[in-house]
């Protein structure tokens, strides 16, 4: 069975333009899920690396990622980000960009670390839309773990002869130390202490995937407990041993296959 992969590009504004990668089967009058796949805090498409691809093979699902304002090959952001950045991407700018692109039918959301607090708040405007929601390192709250995780990555990015700016430059480019503040400086606001994304789980009305790795650098195991507690019994949660915040690309033998059992189960 053939799959495409076409590279678009979606005007939501004048001056909003958002790159998104969609994989879809062959056999189009198929009634198929869409999984989509929503990037972490310094994330963008390629940092997916083969995921897309690899869910796509063992779901059978089409696939939609893209790149939110201010990544890759969207269009840029200023700074400050508002307090409630995330909670206006899940509730205004999602909904948006899956209708300008024309997806309508079933989804799956799936988000990793800031991704994954917006699949949250997604999946609670979207409702019967959302047929499955599954979280990877998903923030509900700022804990000791969120600040203390940020703090060394941040001085890991400043010191002398560091290779991480390199790193991040491969996919953002000249827009690296501009994301890299927007990250750490919103996280580290005095104001955003009172971040809260509890209120939205209770609107959630899918099953869910709670997923973290028990090593998660940046977030408490409660984060999971909390998440599901505040979804109810149509959550189900996954701690992953010898895995850090990335558990599709450091346990994909685990993590990835939990996805397509989940789906399976839907």
């Amino acid at each position: 069975m053939s799959i495409e992969w076409k590279t678009v590009e979606l005007v939501l504004e004048p001056d909003v333009r958002i790159r998104a990668l969609h994989g879809r089967h062959a056999d189009a009058k198929a009634q198929r899920p869409t999984l989509v796949l929503l990037h972490e805090a310094l994330g963008c498409i390629p940092m997916w690396k083969e995921v897309p691809q690899r869910l796509m093979a063992l779901t059978g699902a089409d696939v939609f990622v893209y790149e939110r304002r201010g990544y890759g090959g969207s269009s840029p952001i200023t700074l400050p980000r508002p307090d409630d950045y995330l909670e206006q991407e899940g509730r205004d700018w999602l909904p948006r960009i899956l209708d300008s692109a024309g997806i309508s039918g079933p989804l799956i959301l799936v988000g990793h670390s800031d991704g994954g607090s917006i699949a949250l708040v997604g999946a609670a405007v979207l409702g019967a839309r959302v047929t499955g929601l599954v979280t990877m390192a998903a923030h509900i709250y700022i804990d000791h773990l969120t600040l203390s995780g940020i703090s060394a990555t941040v001085a890991r990015y400043r010191e002398p002869g560091s290779d991480l700016p390199e790193r991040l430059a491969r996919y953002h480019g000249e827009r690296t130390d501009l994301l890299f503040r927007a990250w750490h400086e919103t996280w580290a606001r005095p104001a955003y202490t009172t971040f809260n994304l509890g209120p939205w789980l209770s609107d959630i009305r899918c099953p869910a995937l709670i997923m973290q790795g028990e090593d998660d650098q940046y977030g408490v195991p409660e984060q999971v407990s909390d998440i599901c507690v505040g979804i109810g019994p149509r959550a189900q949660s996954l701690l992953i041993r010898d895995c850090g915040h990335i558990p599709h690309l450091e346990a994909p033998a685990v993590t990835l296959p939990a996805i397509a059992d989940f789906m399976a189960r839907l």
